[in-house]
C-alpha cells in the first residue's frame, strides 16, 4: 500500500469531514496554521463559515477525499463513518485516513480492515480534550496504527496537540481512550460522592473541595505514587505491610455504613465494598489494596 505522491497534489493539503463541534475545531486550526483545507459535511451549510475563511467545501466525499493526501474525520460512531465514505470509491486509493471517531477497538479493527481493502493508509485515533483545546500544545491526541503511516503525517497531526503513536494494533486509541474516560468518571465520582456525604451535614461543597482537591488529592493520591507502583502491577506483587485488603474492607464499610446513616446514595461505596470481599475471596486479603488489578483483569 502506498500514498500518491504526484506533482499535482498538495503535500500541505488536508480535508476533514464531519464538521460537528469536534470536526469544526479540527479544520478551524489548520485553516489558522496556513494549511489548505478543504471540508464536507452532510449538511453543507455547516461549512459557510469555514469557506469564509478560506476552506474550500467539496460537492462530494468522493472529491473532498481526492483533494489531499490524508483526510481527516471525526464523526458520531463507525456506522455513520461507513456512511459517508462508503461513496468516495476510488478517490480513497493511495490516500490516508485518519479516523478520530469514538468506539471500541473492535471497531477500529474492522474499520483497518475495512481500510486496507480500499488500497487506504489508516490510523485510529481518539482526541483527549475539549474542542476549545484543539491546537494548544498541551493538548494529546492518540493514534494507533502502522508506524510508517504515523511518520509520514506526523508534522500534520502536530499541528493539532501533541500526537501519541501507541502501536501497531489500531484499537489501542480508542482503548486508552476508554480506560481514561473510566479513570476520569471513577474520579468524578469519588469526588461527587465525598461531596454529598459532607453535604448531608450541611457543609458546603467548596469547603470540601479546599480539603479534598487542595490537601487530600495531591498528596494522598500523589500521581508520582501511583506511578511507583505501575511496576508492581505488572509483576503481580503487592505487599501489605503498610496495608492489607481485610484493612480496606474496613474502611469501605464504614463509607457504606455513613451513606446509609446521611441518607446518601449508596450503590458506589456498596459496589467497591463487594469488590474488596471478592478480592479476599480470591486470596488477596493479606496484600495491598493493589491487588484490585488482579480483580479487574478477570473478565
Amino acid at each position: 500500500m502506498t500514498e500518491q505522491h504526484s506533482s499535482g497534489q498538495n503535500s500541505t493539503a488536508v480535508t476533514v469531514v464531519g464538521l460537528g463541534p469536534m470536526g469544526s475545531a479540527l479544520a478551524e486550526t489548520f485553516l489558522d496554521t496556513g494549511r489548505s483545507l478543504t471540508v464536507w459535511n452532510r449538511t453543507a451549510g455547516k461549512a459557510d463559515a469555514l469557506v469564509a475563511k478560506g476552506a474550500r467545501c467539496a460537492a462530494t466525499v468522493a472529491e473532498a477525499v481526492a483533494a489531499s493526501p490524508v483526510t481527516i474525520t471525526c464523526l458520531n460512531d463507525y456506522a455513520t463513518m461507513y456512511q459517508v465514505f462508503d461513496s468516495a470509491g476510488g478517490a480513497f486509493q493511495g490516500r490516508t485516513l485518519v479516523n478520530l471517531t469514538s468506539g471500541t477497538p473492535a471497531e477500529a479493527r474492522a474499520t483497518a480492515d475495512w481500510a486496507a481493502e480500499r488500497d487506504l493508509a489508516y490510523l485510529d485515533g481518539a482526541i483527549m480534550v475539549p474542542p476549545p483545546l484543539v491546537g494548544q500544545p498541551e493538548s494529546v491526541f492518540l493514534y494507533a496504527g502502522r508506524r510508517e503511516v504515523f511518520d509520514r503525517h506526523r508534522a500534520t497531526l502536530a499541528f493539532l496537540g501533541d500526537p501519541r503513536h501507541l502501536g501497531a494494533d489500531p484499537g489501542l486509541a480508542v482503548l486508552f481512550n476508554t480506560a481514561l474516560l473510566e479513570m476520569m468518571y471513577a474520579t468524578l465520582n469519588g469526588f461527587l460522592h465525598g461531596a454529598a456525604l459532607v453535604g448531608s451535614a450541611n457543609v458546603p461543597a467548596a469547603e470540601f473541595a479546599e480539603l479534598a482537591l487542595g490537601w487530600f488529592m495531591p498528596v494522598v493520591l500523589d500521581p508520582a505514587s501511583l506511578a511507583e507502583q505501575a511496576p508492581n502491577l505488572d509483576e503481580g506483587a503487592y505487599p501489605g505491610d503498610l496495608g492489607t485488603m481485610h484493612m480496606n474492607l474496613n474502611a469501605l464499610e464504614h463509607i457504606v455504613r455513613t451513606s446509609v446513616e446521611q441518607g446518601v446514595h449508596s450503590d458506589q461505596p456498596r459496589l467497591m465494598k463487594e469488590l474488596a470481599e471478592h478480592a479476599i475471596a480470591q486470596g488477596h486479603g493479606t496484600e495491598n489494596y493493589f491487588a484490585m488489578f488482579e480483580i479487574f483483569k478477570k473478565g
